[in-house]
């Protein structure tokens, strides 16, 4: 009787530690959950600033993004320059401002591509190459793609630099004189702008 109480007491401890190891076998760690997207909006901004001993020229471009998914950003722009130059016994100043909408997509956290429209009040008009002291409205229209990415654990700041061109490259731009390539002539001579230019912009979230 003794020998049988040990046996079935000893299939019983096998039986439960079999059951615990089952138990073992299949749990399972949960995996991490991705983390909601919360909507949000930030304000961004361009700046340049160029100077010589002819005169200079600085300026910002500002824009309110609204952002409800976590690949685009959109919203209104304005933008305002300031330029001033002395040669030849003149010298004098100008402005150019105006405002316009944007649209950027963004990809992976390092990749962007995108549309601005800018309605901008050039002081200076130009007619078959002749520049004239005149106030004209000058639509423009940047598209392009470049490297995009949010720092932080909350990416409270974002980084934009890329390359811009102007599909409508209108003579009055203000954006001409930062175009940096030029097409070549049949001889090989520099020849007309390309309408690209170098574009870095800041965001912060609000």
């Amino acid at each position: 009787m003794k020998s049988i109480r040990l046996i079935l007491l000893f299939a019983c401890s096998i039986n439960l530690c079999f059951s615990q190891e089952d138990t073992e076998l299949y749990i399972h760690e949960e995996e991490p959950q991705e983390k909601a997207f919360t909507p949000y909006n930030e304000i961004g901004g361009d700046v340049h600033f160029s100077a010589s001993t002819f005169g200079g020229t600085g300026g910002i471009g500002l824009k309110l993004g609204i952002v409800r998914n976590k690949y685009i950003s959109f919203g209104p722009s304005a933008r305002y320059h300031y330029s001033f130059y002395k040669n030849n016994g003149l010298s004098g100043s100008y402005s150019v401002y105006g405002g316009g909408a944007f649209v950027h997509a963004r990809f992976f956290n390092y990749l962007f591509t995108g549309v601005e429209f800018e309605l901008l009040s050039n002081p200076f008009s130009n007619t078959n190459g002749i520049i004239a002291p005149k106030r004209v409205w000058v639509p423009t229209a940047l598209v392009g793609f470049g490297f995009s990415h949010a720092f932080g654990e909350e990416g409270n700041f974002r980084l934009n630099a890329g390359i811009m061109y102007d599909v409508i490259n209108n003579l009055n731009s203000p954006f001409r004189p930062g175009y940096f390539m030029k097409k070549q002539t049949a001889n090989g001579q520099p020849g007309a702008l390309i309408p690209l230019i170098y574009r870095i912009a800041f965001f912060f979230k609000i």
